[in-house]
């Protein structure tokens, strides 16, 4: 008996090229992109922008909570108003994550099903460090530095 393994199939569905100064100007069509999924990952070098484009789309989605990286903490939550009813997100850093075993022990799964659940967010500044933990259908952001201050974006949709 032959047995396929199915993987997860990707697509990209949008890029962008932006100025750190004024990510703002990308941001309504990127949310319109995004917003249907639950999760959604942040990849690229260190000092790429992954913090700056989440700081930036949560003001954009008028976070009523200080935003900031979750680098020691793992996790914050942050709350806006979507359509009228509270909604969450969870940004989180797994940067310093050593395994899939200790991403787990630290709660990170346990938000993840949540988010999906109960339609909240997760974004994960790099995501490569826990991978396993992630289950398509979902969102992962490629970001590449061009110069000091230029960004390429990558908006690719990991599918089953």
């Amino acid at each position: 008996m032959l047995c396929i393994l199915a993987s997860n199939m990707e697509k990209i569905i949008s890029e962008y090229r932006y100025n750190l100064k004024n990510v703002e100007l990308i941001l309504h069509e990127f949310w319109k992109i995004v917003e249907p999924y639950a999760v959604i990952t942040f990849s690229g070098d260190m000092g790429a922008g992954k913090t700056t484009f989440i700081h930036k789309l949560c003001t954009y989605l008028k976070v009523e909570d200080t935003v900031s990286s979750p680098t020691f903490a793992l996790i914050n939550e942050y709350h806006f108003n979507k359509e009228g009813k509270d909604a969450l997100i969870y940004h989180m850093d797994w940067y310093r994550l050593k395994s899939e075993e200790e991403a787990i022990t630290s709660g990170i799964e346990d938000c993840l099903l949540q988010a999906i659940k109960h339609k909240m967010y997760c974004f994960i500044e790099w995501p490569e460090k826990a991978a396993g933990l992630l289950r398509a259908p979902y969102i992962k952001l490629s970001i590449d530095t061009l110069s000091e201050t230029e960004r390429a974006m990558k908006v690719i949709l990991i599918s089953a």
